[in-house]
C-alpha cells in the first residue's frame, strides 16, 4: 500500500490505485488485507481507477478504540473522498455487508456489487452465528487470539485436521495479528440474518454474486441481498466458490460497473 488517507476519527488508512477510468474500491473480507484484492484490482485497471485498502486494524492501516460499523463506513467514505468524491463499491463476504452498509448510509456511491455475504437464511444459521459471536468475544477477551482464529475457520466449515495443520503453518502468526479484527466483521454482519429493512433503503443498482459451488445456504443468502435491495440483481459463476478466481469474476464486474443508470 503506497498511499495514505485519514479517516474521520482520525485513523490512517493504508490504500493503493491504479488505472483510469470511474473509481471502484474494492473491500475485502474477514482474514485479509487489501492486498487479497489487488489481483482483481490489477484486472479491473485498464478500464476503471481502481483503489483497494487495508481496513483498518490491519496491515498498514491504523486502528481507533472503540469500533464502530459506523467507523468502518466512515473509512469508506474517506476512500471516496480520495477517489474523487463518488465510486462504485465491491465486497466480498462480510466486506460485501460493509459496502452494502455504505450505500444504505448514504455514501455518494453510484453501484454496488458484493460477492458471496455470507448471511444466515434461517434459524439455525442465526444459533449458530450466535453461539460464534458469543465465543468469539469471550476468546479475544481473554486474549486468545489463536482460539479466535480456529472458531472462524470452523464458522467457515474448515475441516478439523486443516485447522490444525494451518496452525501449524508459518501463516498462523499472521492470522493472529488480526484476530481482533473478527470481531469486527462479526459486528458488520450483524448478528447474521439479512438486513432486510436496512437493504431495502439501498438505491443505487445492487449486482449480488455466487459461486455455483458453494453450499446452498451461500447461493439462498446472496440471492436474498439481490431481493431485498430495490434494484438487485442476482447472477451465479459457473464453477466457482467462496475462493473466486478474480480472472472469473473481473469481466462479470466490469460490465456490471460501466452499466448506466
Amino acid at each position: 500500500m503506497d498511499k495514505k488517507t485519514i479517516s474521520r476519527d482520525g485513523t490512517e488508512l493504508a490504500y493503493s490505485r491504479a488505472g483510469q477510468g470511474p473509481a471502484v474500491i474494492l473491500v475485502s473480507g474477514a482474514m485479509s488485507t487489501g492486498g487479497t484484492v489487488a489481483p482483481l484490482a490489477g484486472l479491473l485497471a485498464d478500464r476503471f481507477t481502481v483503489l483497494w485498502y487495508d481496513r483498518r486494524g490491519r496491515g498498514g492501516s491504523g486502528d481507533t478504540a472503540p469500533y464502530a460499523v459506523r467507523r468502518e463506513v466512515e473509512d469508506l467514505g474517506a476512500l471516496v473522498d480520495a477517489a474523487g468524491g463518488e465510486a462504485a463499491l465491491y465486497g466480498v463476504s462480510s466486506g460485501g455487508a460493509l459496502v452494502l452498509e455504505a450505500a444504505a448510509a448514504g455514501l455518494p456511491v453510484r453501484r454496488v456489487a458484493v460477492y458471496e455475504t455470507p448471511f444466515a437464511v434461517d434459524e439455525e444459521g442465526a444459533r449458530e452465528r450466535a453461539a460464534y459471536t458469543a465465543a468469539l468475544t469471550e476468546a479475544l477477551a481473554q486474549g486468545r487470539r489463536g482460539d479466535a482464529v480456529e472458531l472462524f475457520l470452523r464458522l467457515t466449515g474448515l475441516a478439523e485436521e486443516m485447522i490444525q495443520g494451518a496452525r501449524r503453518s508459518p501463516m498462523w502468526e499472521g492470522m493472529e495479528a488480526v484476530a481482533p479484527t473478527l470481531a469486527y466483521d462479526d459486528a458488520v454482519m450483524g448478528g447474521g440474518p439479512v438486513p432486510r429493512e436496512r437493504l431495502a433503503s439501498v438505491g443505487v443498482p445492487v449486482l449480488a454474486v455466487a459461486g455455483e459451488a458453494s453450499p446452498p445456504w451461500m447461493r439462498e443468502a446472496v440471492r436474498t441481498v439481490a431481493d431485498a435491495v430495490p434494484r438487485g440483481t442476482y447472477r451465479t459463476l459457473e464453477g466457482q466458490s467462496h475462493m473466486v478466481d478474480p480472472h472469473v469474476l473481473a469481466p462479470v464486474l466490469a460490465e456490471f460497473f460501466a452499466g448506466q443508470d
